[in-house]
């Protein structure tokens, strides 16, 4: 598997309530992921961008976009692919951490 299909594979982190719950009590993290991504390609993914963490497992789910309207026009929602990435006991993946501003950097700006 190319690095370069793997960076592909992960779209973006999934904050809901329920994600919170299930990364605070199970270390459970969950992923929008590219609709035809395989368990595997997941796995490597998340092992490749964030370093030192190992998964346990993957669980995937497919939602169908509902179908809404907008007055006489009806439109539909895309379909998404979630994943549930199981880490193993005792780490942790650090999403949107970005640089902490200190009073150097904040005077500087």
């Amino acid at each position: 598997m190319s690095n370069a299909r793997l960076y592909q594979v992960l779209k973006a982190p999934v904050f809901s309530e329920k994600s919170q719950r299930l990364g605070d009590t199970l270390g459970v993290q969950v992923f929008k992921v590219d609709g035809k991504a395989t368990k595997k390609e997941i796995k490597q993914a998340v092992e490749l961008m964030f370093e030192g963490v190992e998964v346990v497992k993957v669980n995937t789910l497919n939602i169908k976009g509902k179908t809404k309207r907008f007055g006489r026009v009806v439109g539909k929602r895309n379909d998404i692919k979630k994943a549930y990435v199981t880490l193993k006991a005792g780490s942790d993946v650090q999403i949107g951490a970005g640089e902490e501003i200190t009073s150097e950097t904040a005077t500087n700006e």
